[in-house]
């Protein structure tokens, strides 16, 4: 397996906490895990470890910890590139992608109050990436990947129940937006679900 798939899978766990922030990484167990030697483990977590997500120490790697200062910074980069981003996506979008977001917005009008905070977050995904989808830049996808990784973490490791119609509101508001292809409303809406997003993990932890 190369590194740079290893990078992915090992990624995904530390995104969705099945590597828990501060956690340390045995490259041995690792190796065994993947089936593969220590080598590209190694090279892996290397890769991991410029984009922020493990921390080397000493001899060993640790999966970084939460850092609101983190994501304030990214917070201030992300309020100029996803809202530029979600109105490429809406000049851009496709008759079928369009469609996708239809059935997307269909999906969270149809969630219950029961619904699990991971599985709202599946969902807010879901619609990031469909819009990341639309915008037609790759190089600007991966800036937002990496910054959405990032909130991701925080999100799930909210101690408390997250609120369904409260999470979506502006979310569906951007949907609205695009469909009516309002650049005005879609700015407004995007910047405030920007803002809410971070002041609750701030108000969270």
């Amino acid at each position: 397996m190369e590194p740079s798939k290893i990078y992915e899978l090992v990624r995904e766990k530390i995104i969705w906490l099945d590597l828990m922030p501060e956690s340390i990484l045995n490259l041995s167990e690792l190796a065994e895990s993947f089936e593969v030697s220590r080598t590209p483990i190694k090279e892996a977590l290397i890769l991991l470890q410029a984009d922020s997500w493990v921390l080397h120490q000493g001899s060993h790697f640790m999966v970084t910890p939460l850092s609101l200062n983190r994501i304030k910074e990214i917070t201030e980069i992300r309020s100029l590139v996803e809202i530029q981003a979600n109105v490429w996506a809406m000049n851009r979008i496709t008759t079928e992608e369009s469609a996708a977001l239809g059935e997307l917005e269909k999906e969270i009008l149809q969630l219950k109050d029961t619904a699990s905070n991971k599985q709202m977050i599946e969902l807010d995904v879901k619609f990031h990436r469909s819009l990341f989808q639309a915008a037609k830049n790759s190089q600007l996808t991966q800036l937002l990947e990496r910054m959405l990784g990032h909130y991701l973490r925080f999100w799930l490791s909210i101690p408390c129940e997250i609120e369904p119609q409260s999470f979506f509101s502006e979310t569906l508001e951007i949907i609205q937006a695009i469909k009516a292809k309002d650049e005005v409303k879609l700015r407004v809406s995007s910047s405030a679900h920007i803002k809410r997003s971070v002041d609750e993990i701030i108000g969270s932890f």
